[in-house]
């Protein structure tokens, strides 16, 4: 009878000791051999009703995940670094991760969000940074433009991405260098195609219309991110409503005088004090990019990531993950946020203080949040139309792409109340 009992004591111990053991898929320069990839493997745990928790500041943010051979099998076939480690081992990381005198938090990953990419249907002549990782993590989404978020298809989402669009109906204000080129003529008619269609006399207007939508999605609780133009280009639409600011040869006729006192300010949601940019040959939007006013050569170009308290301030830790703290900078139509025209109440992530600029911003609206990246493509310094689009096979480490899947993966994160 001793002998059974002990057999079985045995039998449930082995039993709970696998169970209980974990895929740990470390995050630092050392010791990961694929980045983009790892947030990949999580956002299949999670779909797969897998637990998570995301170890801030601990290891470059790595990840602990519930060990499964599901998972295991995932992780060899698309080449993520990781180890099988016990539940007492994970339990050690676990308290010297919540130590009070320790700047890491583990943070438990519960649903993985549902995705969506502002993009238009036809191809455009350059690429999204966003749709490119997504794909190269394995991370599925859905694409949406106009009539989609017009029908208010948003409210099936938490994710939403913007990158390169023009929300001012001005067509990327590419007039200058691109009006007679086929992709643009195309574009133009399309675009004015689809506003009729939709029920609107101009694609200033229509487009007005759809920053409003995701403005609404935002505030009732959904999360935003936004690249390059996206960015400045959002903002100045919700602050120029009810004001024409597009030329003659954009909307069929002439500006509103003196239409720069007229801008709102106060239906941003992050950008204030700027000044738009006239001509509609220069492909420059507004003084809140520091393209033109830039000093610094492309050997020097970087920015730094702020550290903020990951017990105290999860949301901003989370969206600064990386393996390191320095980011190697890249240009776009928006490469950069001058800091004079960043909100006070909107947080600054990454910024180079030599040249006075933001690059990476985060703030909340409503119910919602939003992140703002300046630049195009991380890996591409100079991402031109035509060019061919970036093979991340050869950056799977990327610390530019990285702060990407930040974003993606934050809205999947058990909520702290921030408390800073």
């Amino acid at each position: 009878m001793l002998r059974k009992f002990f057999i079985l004591n045995l039998f449930l111990f082995i039993s709970n000791s696998i169970w209980a053991s974990f895929i740990y898929v470390p995050m630092n320069d050392s010791n990961q051999k694929n980045h983009l990839k790892a947030y990949g493997i999580v956002f299949y745990a999670l779909e797969a009703g897998i637990k998570s928790k995301w170890l801030l500041n601990y290891d470059g943010g790595a990840f602990l995940i519930e060990n499964n051979k599901l998972i295991e099998n995932e992780c060899k076939i698309r080449g993520v670094s990781y180890q099988i480690i016990s539940d007492a081992k994970a339990q050690i990381i676990l308290e010297e991760i919540s130590s009070p005198s320790s700047n890491q938090d583990a943070v438990t990953l519960e649903k993985a969000p549902k995705i969506a990419v502002y993009s238009p249907k036809d191809k455009m002549p350059w690429d999204d940074a966003v749709t490119m990782v997504l794909t190269y993590a394995e991370i599925p989404f859905d694409v949406i433009y106009d009539k989609e978020v017009l029908e208010d298809k948003l409210l099936l989402y938490e994710w939403l991405h913007l990158h390169h669009e023009d929300f001012t109906g001005q067509y990327g204000k590419f007039y200058g260098a691109f009006r007679t080129a086929p992709w643009y003529i195309e574009a133009k008619l399309s675009s004015e195609k689809q506003a009729k269609e939709l029920g609107f006399t101009k694609v200033s207007e229509e487009k007005l219309a759809v920053a409003k939508k995701i403005r609404d999605y935002v505030i009732g609780g959904g999360f935003m991110f936004a690249m390059c133009s996206a960015t400045d280009s959002f903002d100045i639409a919700l602050s120029a409503e009810g004001v024409d600011i597009a030329e003659a040869m954009f909307d069929g006729d002439a500006t509103e005088p003196y239409y720069q006192s007229k801008i709102n300010y106060n239906k941003t949601f992050a950008f204030k004090d700027f000044d738009l940019v006239r001509s509609p040959t220069t492909y420059e939007f507004s003084s809140i990019d520091m393209t033109s006013k830039r000093t610094i050569p492309k050997t020097s170009d970087y920015f730094s990531l702020i550290e903020f308290s990951a017990k105290w301030d999860p949301v901003p830790t989370m969206l600064t993950q990386n393996h390191t703290t320095l980011v190697k900078g890249f240009m776009g139509q928006t490469t950069s946020f001058d800091r004079e025209t960043v909100k006070t109440n909107v947080l600054v992530l990454g910024e180079n203080r030599t040249n006075r600029e933001a690059r990476y911003i985060h703030g909340t609206k409503g119910k919602g949040m939003f992140t703002f990246y300046g630049g195009h493509d991380p890996e591409d310094y100079t991402h031109r139309v035509g060019d061919p689009k970036t093979e991340l096979d050869l950056h799977p480490t990327s610390p530019g792409y990285r702060l990407i899947l930040n974003n993606v993966l934050f809205p999947a994160a058990k909520k702290k109340k921030q408390k800073t």
